[in-house]
């Protein structure tokens, strides 16, 4: 007889909600999908990809064995902090989650009735490990991940005493469109020549790092980044 294996409850995310930008394609869609499979509902954010958006939430809802969805789409532009409002603003609206905070990629711990919430959160940014090598030509691009990445420290500080951790996953080159697009197969010859694993990254490899991160396990780590 096979033996079984339960997932600890410090790494599930049962009935926790997670917000996740950009969730459409790439590596976001990966984030979304192993988040969902941790237990967590999802408002899943696009801005103009609104087919694929909807592909991925069905995706995920076909699996739901009550019938109730636990993925909902909504499109916004999150550099309008309206549109970022709205994000939350429709995470309360479906699931009854009481947000914390009202950042980027976060956890949220299950609504409960006034005076008894307690704050709990996990954000969670992404950058690229093209900010470390500093390369040419790409000057604006390393800059906004540098940003991310400071703002991610600052913010830990920041949250101090609220439960609510702050942290930076950075991938390497990683077979999407984005990286693919428009890249010579002589650089991707090289870019895999250089990596130790001997090939490019999969979205898959990256989403399980942040499901970690996302999880109660990861509680002592904060403010940090991860290559």
């Amino acid at each position: 007889m096979a033996a079984t294996t339960t997932t600890p409850a410090f790494l599930t995310l049962q009935d926790r909600v997670a917000i996740v930008t950009g969730s459409s394609c790439g590596i976001g869609k990966a984030i979304a999908i192993n988040l969902a499979s941790m237990g967590a509902k999802l408002v899943f954010n696009y801005t103009s990809n609104k087919e694929q958006a909807e592909l991925v939430a069905k995706e995920i809802n076909s699996g739901c064995v009550d019938g109730i969805p636990r993925a909902v789409v909504v499109q916004a532009d999150v550099s309008e902090p309206v549109h970022v409002k709205l994000l939350f603003d429709e995470a309360e609206r479906v699931f009854g989650s009481q947000c914390q905070l009202r950042r980027n990629i976060l956890m949220l711990q299950r609504g409960r009735k006034p005076g008894k919430t307690r704050r709990w959160g996990r954000i969670i940014w992404l950058s690229s490990s093209l900010e470390g090598l500093l390369k040419p030509n790409i000057a604006t691009y390393t800059a906004s991940k540098a940003a991310v990445e400071t703002m991610t420290k600052v913010l830990a500080k920041e949250l101090k005493g609220t439960a609510i951790t702050a942290n930076c996953v950075a991938p390497g080159p990683t077979a999407r469109d984005m990286f693919l697009t428009g890249t010579s197969e002589e650089l991707i010859k090289r870019v895999i020549e250089e990596c130790p694993h001997g090939r490019l990254g999969k979205t898959t490899d990256v989403a399980p790092l942040v499901g970690f991160l996302a999880s109660d396990a990861s509680e002592w780590i904060n403010g940090r980044l991860l290559v």
